[in-house]
């Protein structure tokens, strides 16, 4: 368990490298005993902080809902950040060059909410507090090294969580569809970086089913004191794999009937 100081410490390393557009060293090197708790007081502090200088919550992200991504870092549960109102990227838009520091993509489906949800909640309460689901791509970033450059031990969850989930942005697309209307276990887009086909996927890739994304972070959230809110989006959790994006890259997804979204990176 971290103390005050380290939490508040940590949080204000991974505010300044944000500032700073540069990374720094695993926190769970640094703290070898830091657990799920000091991680989300970590991202809890940044949160105190974003909002006092003036930032607004307008949603959450889910990640680490896939089998293989949850095996890959040896967890058995999905993990969650904040998005912030400068992380909003209208679709077909331009990030700026030098906007993020390793940016990366992946495709998603989005529920924006028309109601609350407060901790444990039934899929259908799920889907009657949505308004609208639509298709979105994350822009994922990094404000911690990806493995560390001595011992090569890679990010554990405790620095992904503290590290916001990795979140950097949110674009999400324009064709809205009512939830109860599409089966979102085969929901499908095919992504392409640079005109070409780099990944495809399903949304039964998240936890079988993208509303039980939500069902989750509504439990867990309320295990923290927080709960969602009308007017919010949650992006669900990806059903691909990320996708680097250097300088130069276009991406575009392509989810047939269910709409599209594209970015590009500057």
């Amino acid at each position: 368990m971290l103390t005050r100081a380290e939490v508040d410490q940590a949080a204000q390393d991974l505010l300044q490298a944000e500032a700073d557009r540069r990374q720094i060293g695993l926190l769970s090197l640094r703290h070898p005993g830091i657990t799920l708790d000091d991680a989300y007081a970590i991202q809890s502090a940044q949160m105190a902080r974003k909002l006092a200088q003036g930032r607004r919550i307008i949603g959450w992200k889910i990640g680490l809902t896939s089998k293989v991504m949850q095996d890959a870092l040896g967890i058995d549960t999905p993990d969650s950040g904040v998005i912030y109102d400068d992380m909003d990227f209208p679709d077909g838009s331009t990030v700026p060059a030098g906007r993020f520091i390793q940016p990366r993509i992946e495709a998603e489906i989005a529920f924006v909410l028309k109601g609350p949800l407060h901790g444990q909640v039934t899929r259908d309460q799920v889907l009657t507090a949505t308004d609208y689901v639509a298709p979105a791509i994350e822009i994922l970033d990094t404000r911690i090294q990806r493995a560390d450059p001595v011992t090569g031990q890679p990010r554990r969850i405790f620095d992904t969580v503290a590290d916001n989930a990795a979140n950097g942005g949110i674009v999400l697309g324009g064709q809205r569809h009512a939830p109860e209307d599409v089966d979102l276990r085969w929901v499908g887009a095919i992504l392409t970086k640079n005109d070409q086909v780099v990944a495809t996927g399903l949304g039964a890739a998240v936890l079988n089913d993208p509303v039980m994304g939500i069902v989750w972070l509504s439990d867990r959230m309320g295990q923290y004191g927080q709960h969602l809110e009308a007017g919010q989006v949650v992006l669900a959790g990806s059903f691909v794999a990320p996708v680097e994006c250097p300088p130069g890259t276009d991406i575009h997804a392509d989810y047939g009937p269910f709409g599209s979204v594209s970015v590009r990176f500057a």
